[in-house]
């Protein structure tokens, strides 16, 4: 039941933020804080208090569910394992530090600004949370809306056509996976005479190699778009570039995040055989974006476009790891979703503060900043060597697990996309050239941080090193989830040694692979 409250607390939280305006001009912002804190100390709650699951073929820590629509087989159904968790954890710290972040930038209509921020949030823990497709789509849904008036109504001066063109991309590959759900009930009715909606119900449907490929491609339609994968990216840099601090940061910590955790939870476990097919053509494509985002990202002048760019490049990562099938590279997914989420994150937080001081995002009207904003410069450039892979931070843990992981599905992607590594060097640097150092063009002195963007920037800066020192936690948290998604695998080689004897070689590491009799396999 804590589930369903936590997406109460929020819903309810956005209409009391909305209302309170009419009360105090600054209301709004103290019951968004509130709601965020209460979400997030809820989270953590649970994390520390929710017993491991009983046995291993049962990963999930708590289950919720009440009938809806019964005739149709739909349910309200929510479910929290480790990886649910670990993005719950991340979208309330995210929340959390987007409230504060726009204590002072937005001046208007705050109490609607703080509803569309506690409702994409709601959406946000939705997709994370259901188990029923029905209600995922739902919530895929709930949580577009509100991004679409942040980035309309408080965003800079092309924001009408970054939210039209967010809204468009993300609609349309929404209504695509809508036709592949259906599509999935009715043939699982139509196999078993039972129909449903419901995650575990649908698992292990029986249908054609032809159907499962069509239906997969809906899900991948609606995921792609939203990580996003070249070359359905167009929307990130526009949207990014317009977005208040606040959504940018929203975007690319927690948006980004739900297409990655939707091929996680989704694509791979109910199509298992189609995802093996389409998986030499994703890894293809995120070895593509890895190498293309690092290059435009190089060529940007507006610092938030660099830094969106830099987001479609390292969610390459992403799908490179997803579709290597084993327990390295999803190690390195998950980490990278939460890694990529804080330092992306704190770099458009940086640049908002920036924006405040200058007025401007032009990096050519930038230069020799450290001396006058040395606290600024110092976090700027502990996140930036976090973009670029520097060990002892998160990033490089997740880059090197999903190598890793990549590695034993196939060598020649993974060298691509280790060049991706190096350019991020190049574009990582370029940011800290061309703002921090290098000749001081300012016409005014500029104020280093306050008390209040110190709060903000410091929790950042220990996440990302408690993530680059000590991993073990989120790996352990997410291990039982992920290899329940790799359950469905069936590995690719196998080498006949004798009629009655099948050895296994697959991208696992080489203690998961049994040898068995008489042609079965299994994995440890």
């Amino acid at each position: 039941m804590i589930l369903a409250w936590l997406l109460v607390l929020l819903l309810v939280g956005g209409v009391l933020a909305w209302v309170s305006d009419r009360v105090h001009a600054q209301l709004p912002r103290w019951v968004a804080l509130s709601v965020t804190m209460a979400s997030l100390l809820i989270t953590l709650f649970l994390w520390l208090e929710t017993p491991a699951p009983a046995n291993s073929t049962d990963t999930w820590l708590l289950r919720y569910e009440v009938p809806w629509i019964p005739q149709w087989g739909v349910s309200f159904s929510l479910a929290l394992d480790g990886l649910s968790l670990l993005m719950l954890a991340l979208t309330f710290f995210i929340g959390f530090v987007s409230v504060l972040i726009s204590w002072k930038e937005i001046k208007n209509r705050v109490g609607f600004f703080h509803f569309n921020i506690l409702w994409v949030l709601a959406g946000i823990t939705g997709v994370f949370l259901t188990m029923d497709l029905f209600l995922f789509y739902f919530f895929w849904e709930v949580m577009l809306i509100p991004m679409y008036f942040l980035i309309g109504i408080w965003g800079h001066e092309n924001r009408t056509y970054a939210a039209y063109k967010f809204f468009i991309f993300t609609q349309a590959s929404g209504l695509l996976m809508l036709l592949s759900i259906l599509g999935l009930y009715f043939v699982h009715g139509a196999a078993t005479g039972s129909y449903s909606f419901n995650y575990f119900d649908l698992l292990g449907t029986d249908f054609t190699p032809r159907v499962g490929k069509w239906l997969m491609a809906g899900f991948l339609a609606a995921f792609l778009v939203k990580l996003p994968v070249v070359p359905f990216h167009s929307w990130l840099p526009d949207a990014h570039s317009q977005a208040p601090t606040a959504g940018s940061v929203i975007l690319a910590g927690l948006l980004l995040k739900t297409g990655a955790y939707g091929l996680l939870r989704f694509v791979v476990p109910l199509f298992p055989e189609a995802a093996q097919v389409f998986a030499p053509w994703a890894m293809f494509l995120g070895v593509l974006g890895i190498l293309y985002g690092a290059i435009l990202a190089f060529a940007q002048t507006d610092l938030k476009r660099l830094i969106a760019y830099t987001s479609v490049s390292h969610m390459g990562f992403v799908v490179l790891g997803v579709f290597a099938f084993n327990q390295w590279a999803y190690q390195g997914v998950v980490m990278q979703m939460i890694t990529h989420g804080l330092s992306t994150g704190a770099l458009f937080i940086l640049a908002g503060f920036l924006y405040e001081r200058l007025h401007t995002r032009d990096i050519r009207q930038m230069g020799g900043f450290w001396a006058t904003i040395p606290k600024m410069g110092v976090i700027a450039l502990v996140f930036v060597m976090a973009s670029l892979g520097l060990p002892g931070l998160g990033n490089f843990i997740a880059e090197f697990l999903t190598l890793v992981g990549s590695w034993r599905a196939s060598p020649v992607f993974t060298v691509f996309a280790t060049i991706g590594l190096v350019a991020a060097t190049v574009y990582s640097l370029r940011i800290m050239q061309k703002v921090f150092l290098g000749q001081h063009v300012a016409t005014h002195r500029l104020q280093d941080l306050s008390p209040r963007e110190l709060t903000v920037a410091l929790p950042l800066v220990v996440l990302i090193l408690c993530l680059g020192l000590n991993p073990q936690p989120v790996l352990d948290l997410a291990q039982g989830s992920l290899e329940e998604q790799l359950e469905a695998y069936t590995p690719p080689a196998v080498k006949t040694t004798s009629p009655d004897q099948v050895t296994l070689t697959a991208a696992y590491p080489q203690d998961s692979v049994k040898t068995l009799k008489g042609g079965s396999h299994a994995l440890k």
